[in-house]
């Protein structure tokens, strides 16, 4: 089975306190101080000045990083933990947040219900429904979830490729760079993320004598690009997923500089492997993101990853549109599959125990 990328560990977080020093939502490695090298600025001599800690996301967080996170905390403090179980588990050992549940030693809400103001939306409706082991529906009246029906995956790309190009922008007005965010199970592939990345590349942001570009890494770097970072970089304060997109490339100083978020960074050229194409990313690079409008390819030739968890990740990564392209068999399989696998760490027992 093919590995997948790496995925994010920007786990967002809340901080109550009369502390104003950390960001409103910074990551667990910013909250605690990081630095490489040297650990945590924040630990069990010195604990983070805070009354109550909200973690988001938490399904992503593992063993160690929620053992750092613990260590830095008061015994008063107050921790509030937000996941959903559902969703691709850790990259990381561990299954922290279902083992938190499963031993009963702490207070636990499930939202389950779908409320009137979200009756209306078919990417909740059928989040629910592939929870359910149910097929998503696509009533002709469908106005947030959308399935093309295409078979041969030559033609699938193609159509990923108009969907996000053309049809979205001019339905929807979208910005198909910034606002619409490609999803693949697989990296490989005629519909996996990097034939898709050079399709899109093509598409979106074709090369132009007005726009400087640069081979690195065996890869066309263009100002335009949309990348993503895929190592943290605490130096740049830069973090595995976070997307940008290339300024500028300056040949002198042979560096490129990213706009992340109203942020610019600078990589050099050597640097160039920290990064990657991002108009497709996979499954997994999505978790703890979500985006106005997701396109995904659900084909059997992605058989091998086509599991419950990971259909119901995409699709809840959407905010207001997802548009399926594939088949409704590649569907079916990833909906029926409800295989997790068990993750042995002992921390639910320890719980109990305590």
């Amino acid at each position: 089975m093919e590995s997948p990328y790496h995925e994010r560990s920007t786990l967002t977080l809340r901080c109550q306190s009369a502390c104003t020093k950390f960001r409103d939502e910074p990551t667990i490695h910013r909250l605690l101080g990081f630095q490489p090298g040297i650990g945590f600025n924040y630990n069990e001599e010195k604990p983070l000045p805070v009354h109550m800690l909200i973690v988001d996301e938490a399904s992503m967080i593992d063993l160690l990083l929620m053992n750092s996170l613990l260590k830095a905390l008061d015994p008063a403090t107050h921790l509030l933990l937000v996941g959903d179980v559902d969703q691709l588990p850790s990259v990381g050992a561990g299954d922290v947040l279902r083992d938190v549940i499963d031993s009963n030693t702490a207070a636990v809400t499930r939202l389950s219900v779908i409320f009137r103001q979200a009756q209306d939306s078919l990417i909740i409706t059928n989040a629910h429904r592939i929870n359910r082991g149910e097929m998503p529906i696509t009533p002709n009246d469908a106005k947030d979830y959308f399935l093309f029906v295409i078979e041969d995956p030559e033609e699938a790309a193609n159509w990923v490729v108009d969907v996000v190009q053309n049809r979205i922008p001019a339905k929807f007005g979208l910005n198909p760079v910034d606002e619409v965010q490609v999803l693949s199970p697989m990296y490989r592939g005629v519909v996996g993320v990097a034939n898709l990345n050079t399709r899109l590349q093509e598409a979106l942001n074709p090369a132009s004598a007005k726009k400087g570009e640069r081979k690195l890494s065996g890869r066309i770097f263009r100002v335009g690009d949309k990348l993503m970072a895929t190592r943290n970089n605490y130096d740049k304060d830069t973090f595995n997923g976070d997307i940008g997109r290339l300024r500028a490339i300056d040949l002198e100083e042979q560096t490129l500089t990213i706009n992340f978020e109203g942020r610019e960074v600078n990589y050099d050229w050597l640097e160039a492997d920290e990064l990657a194409h991002a108009f497709a990313i996979s499954v997994h690079k999505s978790q703890g993101s979500e985006y106005p409008a997701v396109v995904l390819p659900m084909l059997t030739q992605h058989y091998m990853m086509l599991q419950r968890n990971l259909l119901y990740t995409a699709i809840t990564r959407a905010k207001k549109l997802c548009v399926l392209v594939g088949t409704r068999k590649a569907i079916a399989m990833a909906v029926k599959n409800a295989t997790v696998a068990q993750r042995y760490s002992g921390l639910e027992a320890r719980l109990r125990e305590k």
